[in-house]
């Protein structure tokens, strides 16, 4: 398994469906399977291109920044940076991808949390 190679697939995927083409990002870079632990999308393909489709058109100028990535044996995270202007709202993401042995995305984990203006340690989110 090469897991350099499956940190830069888990960007271009993330990348590729987040700045509007989720359909490319599964034919591209996911495997026979897709499950989700997102609780606002269901398993499969579909319902992630579906998911990624509606959040493109209701916030098309949505940005994102890959702050870190890390990978282990099959599981690929990335803390992203995202900024929502239309709503004025910043959030930190960390995602986690399972890929096969074909370096394929099957499995996907997440959690998000806007960024707060202050932070009791003050440290930042990143």
């Amino acid at each position: 398994m090469d897991t350099n190679q499956n940190k830069q697939n888990a960007i271009a995927f993330y990348k590729t469906a987040y700045e509007g083409n989720p359909r490319k990002a599964v034919e591209l870079y996911v495997g026979d399977e897709y499950i989700q632990h997102n609780p606002a999308v269901a398993d499969g393909p579909e319902p992630f291109i579906a998911y990624f489709e509606k959040s493109g058109k209701e916030h098309p100028d949505k940005t994102i920044s890959f702050v870190r990535a890390v990978a282990e044996g099959d599981l690929v995270a990335l803390h992203t940076h995202q900024v929502w202007p239309d709503i004025n709202k910043e959030y930190i993401t960390m995602d986690f991808f399972r890929f096969d042995g074909n370096g394929k995305i099957v499995e996907h984990w997440d959690a998000i949390q806007q960024i707060p203006e202050t932070t009791v340690s003050g440290n930042t989110m990143y």
